[in-house]
């Protein structure tokens, strides 16, 4: 079982969102089961929990771990293909977020479709590695930093700036023979408290500086 997988079909992106179908999925990922077992857990009858089974089978989103007889019946033993799933902008090729429509660093919107960017790409190089039987190099740092003010919060974006700027400067070479582009994104964001979202009022530089804010940064690469 894998740690997560990407969904870039429109159709299993359909099959997973629907309410029951993700119940079961959760069920699987804990461990195989039948429908038999199932349907106690969710309280549907057998037959219904083999329905939605086999639309997720034909998806991939679950997967058979085994047979064992009860009686005169085979039981067929199910699984979840991976522990967790992440639905690609793919699924909605049509309406994806195109970073690239517009610009503006302090947007939020934009730095949404960065992130739907992100997914959608490191999702595909995984399938292709995957594939190719490859481990795919990337690089994630994930951290959160308090900022006393707005001003503070400020000056830390401006040498974020400068400080990825002369890195990218320094080892970028476009004429290296054999090089391979790899994508750089730095997101900064207010951290999300556990009880939900709460918007503050922003200062001038787009936080008060009285929450915690967490800098991403992510560098996928194609193996």
């Amino acid at each position: 079982m894998l740690d997560v997988t990407v969904i870039e079909d429109a159709a299993a992106a359909a099959v997973s969102l629907d309410p029951m179908r993700a119940r079961l999925l959760a069920e699987l990922a804990g461990g195989p089961a039948s429908a038999t077992m199932l349907a106690g857990r969710v309280g549907l009858p057998r037959q219904k929990v083999n329905y939605h089974l086999k639309a997720l089978e034909r998806h991939g989103l679950v997967e058979l771990a085994g047979e064992r007889r009860k009686g005169n019946v085979t039981e067929r033993l199910m699984r979840a293909t991976a522990a967790s799933y992440v639905i690609s902008p793919l699924a909605l090729a049509a309406v994806q977020p195109d970073p690239a429509r517009f610009r503006d660093q302090l947007s939020a919107r934009w730095l949404l479709a960065v992130a739907a960017r992100l997914v959608r790409d490191v999702g595909t190089l995984i399938t292709g590695a995957t594939k190719a039987r490859k481990r795919l190099a990337t690089y994630a740092l994930d951290g959160e930093v308090r900022f006393a003010s707005a001003a503070d919060r400020a000056a830390f974006v401006e040498e974020l700036t400068q400080g990825v700027g002369a890195l990218i400067a320094k080892y970028h070479d476009e004429h290296a023979e054999g090089g391979r582009d790899h994508r750089l994104v730095v997101a900064l964001h207010p951290t999300v408290k556990p009880d939900g979202p709460t918007v503050k009022p922003d200062g001038p530089s787009g936080s008060d500086g009285r929450d915690g804010t967490r800098p991403e940064l992510a560098g996928p690469a194609s193996p």
